[in-house]
């Protein structure tokens, strides 16, 4: 499976959500089992059905859970979209995720003020279009000037160029026909980084921020949904879309005008196609690459160890990068608004989720070194903070942390107004405190964390819902309709925290503790908590400061009050891990980055 890691660092986008889905591996094996293959999903998931194509075309093979909502990269919230569109489009820099140093994209200099408020760039010689149209400065500041900062296209990169308590944007402006000038109202520590935000074409696009469909909306909406002929999608990254089989699979081939040259001067990517099968559950990738069918397989601490034995003899690497920067977490919806008339969360919940007394309890009940052994094999560490450990801006100590305490969570509840009748908890009107606990289905992970908590949850008397739920459906939940109680969900967190920020800012577009749908007026009756405000307050004085010791301790703060106040209630991360086929050369695995951040580089053998 592809690594978040990889696509955070290409797409330096604001949140990766972790996509999940569900094929079971009874399912599979039944599949298996059947006289007539020739037809089934398993079969048409076979490795040998993508190589006979062209035995002489160098094919990677990689499985991708669940399918593609959009093709547009600046409307895509989901990590399958984003992992699509991280081969196909590329900004002016990028991240080296080893060394965590930018480097030249698209951009072949670039100069920054003494000041700090002005980058100006100069574009690469001869860049091109997948279609072989020439990539100008004015795509460049087409994209920033016409799309990212339009208003009326509501994209949540916007929401990371956003600097200083007002949320003023940059200026993007043409200096000549391979020079460009960014220009900041104020400083903004994390500016160079955030233009690496993937650059689109002008001389397609333009027409659809001018055009608006039959409902009134610009047609950029509408452009380049997953119904698109895949050739008329234009790119600049090392692969374009060749093939679109809802439900089977997505297959690229090399952009033949990607900029990157080999050291030779050859061009680069070296494979020329790409194939991702569309699976919807960690048992059939497992299952897949077991076969022999796929070339990469995400290791699981459930599948380590049979993995991990089967190395030599299977002809692969299993790669352990350490600790990943995913996190896991359960959360509460924390809205007060209404929307439709009616209350996001039900009153008598909302009173419970709104106290911090019934979330610090909460907390105390999951019992994560439990779920450290028995879940994640030990591979694995707990985890106490939105910023992980690989970001130099983490804090090393001195955070709250909830140690299992039955006990102490009894305490907090009794203390705040609870009551016990037998075995189960009320509130003081004598209502049971039960609630839904939603996350992504096919995940065994969070599928068994959230069996866990619902377990641990029953030790202090509170009955808790278990809903594992279709991916697209629970996003649904989440960002539009708010038909949620709490999640078990995950995000990867990146080196530079302000690449969250749109999680933490209190208007953010992904701020889903207490969510104002971006295609909504204000919802009535939204508060915003005092601790939530101050959080939101330091991201945004976080960005600005330019002294990295400052800088760090304001983002010390922002971990100090997510532990005391828990939007998030941590659990742990399991280690990064990857198994790769040794046909697959050049692999250079971190958990920053994974197997896939150089895929221009990477090169298949022989088996």
């Amino acid at each position: 499976m592809l690594n978040n890691q990889w696509i955070s660092l290409r797409l330096l986008r604001p949140l990766r959500l972790l996509l999940l889905g569900l094929i079971t591996l009874s399912l599979a094996l039944a599949l298996s089992s059947c006289q007539n293959l020739d037809n089934t999903p398993l079969n048409r998931l076979r490795l040998d059905n993508f190589r006979i194509e062209s035995e002489s075309t160098p094919r990677l093979i990689s499985v991708v859970l669940g399918e593609p909502k959009t093709f547009n990269y600046l409307l895509t919230q989901e990590s399958t979209s984003s992992q699509v569109l991280a081969l196909m489009y590329e900004g002016l820099i990028t991240v080296d995720p080893n060394t965590n140093e930018v480097k030249p994209a698209l951009a072949e200099s670039w100069v920054v003020s003494p000041d700090g408020q002005t980058i100006t760039y100069t574009l690469k010689d001869d860049l091109k279009w997948s279609d072989g149209e020439p990539l100008t400065v004015d795509d460049v500041v087409f994209t920033f000037n016409d799309l990212i900062l339009n208003e009326a296209i509501p994209t949540d990169t916007r929401d990371i160029l956003r600097i200083g308590e007002e949320g003023k944007l940059p200026t993007v402006r043409k200096l000549d026909e391979r020079r460009l000038e960014f220009t900041i109202p104020e400083p903004f520590a994390p500016f160079l980084r955030v233009t690496g935000i993937g650059i689109l074409p002008k001389h397609v696009l333009e027409d659809t921020i001018k055009t608006k469909g039959s409902d009134g909306q610009l047609l950029f909406l509408s452009t380049w949904g997953t119904n698109t002929d895949p050739s008329t999608i234009v790119g600049n990254g090392p692969y374009v879309i060749k093939q679109f089989i809802p439900g089977e699979r997505i297959t690229f081939q090399r952009n033949p005008h990607y900029w990157s040259k080999g050291p030779k001067g050859e061009p680069q990517p070296y494979i020329e196609e790409v194939v991702w099968p569309v699976i919807n559950s960690q048992d059939a990738e497992f299952v897949s690459f077991r076969s022999g069918d796929t070339d990469l397989m995400s290791v699981t601490p459930d599948n380590f160890s049979l993995i991990k034995q089967d190395e030599a003899q299977g002809n692969y690497t299993v790669y352990n990068g350490g600790p990943t920067t995913s996190r896991l977490f359960v959360s509460f919806n924390l809205s007060k608004g209404s929307l439709n008339g009616k209350p996001v969360v039900n009153p008598v919940k909302a009173a419970w989720f709104s106290s911090l007394a019934f979330r610090q309890a909460v907390a105390y009940a999951i019992d994560r070194d439990t779920m450290l052994n028995n879940i994640f094999k030990g591979l694995g560490e707990l985890q106490n903070s939105q910023i992980p450990p690989q970001s130099p801006y983490f804090a090393e100590s001195g955070l709250p942390v909830y140690d299992y305490d039955l006990a102490k969570a009894k305490a907090l509840l009794t203390s705040s107004g609870f009551v016990y009748k037998g075995n189960q908890l009320f509130d003081a009107d004598g209502n049971q405190v039960r609630f839904r606990l939603q996350t992504n289905v096919g995940n065994k992970i969070r599928e068994s964390a959230g069996v866990q908590i619902a377990q641990n949850l029953a030790q202090i008397g509170i009955t808790v819902d278990f809903q594992p739920m279709d991916f697209n459906k629970l996003i649904e939940n989440m960002d539009t309709t708010l038909n949620w109680d709490a999640v078990v969900m995950g995000f990867t967190a990146g080196i530079e925290p302000n690449s969250a920020a749109n999680l933490w800012l209190a208007n953010g577009g992904l701020h889903l503790f207490n969510q104002q749908p971006a295609t909504q007026p204000p919802l009535p009756g939204r508060e915003i908590a005092d601790w939530e405000q101050a959080i939101s307050d330091l991201y945004v004085k976080a960005a600005q400061e330019l002294d990295e010791t400052k800088r760090k301790a304001l983002y010390v703060e922002t971990q100090r009050l997510v532990q005391e106040n828990l939007p998030f209630i941590h659990l742990v991360g399991q280690y990064s891990m990857t198994a790769v086929r040794n046909r697959v050369e050049n692999v250079q695995y971190s958990a920053l980055g994974g197997v896939l951040w150089n895929i221009n580089e990477l090169k298949l053998t022989e088996d």
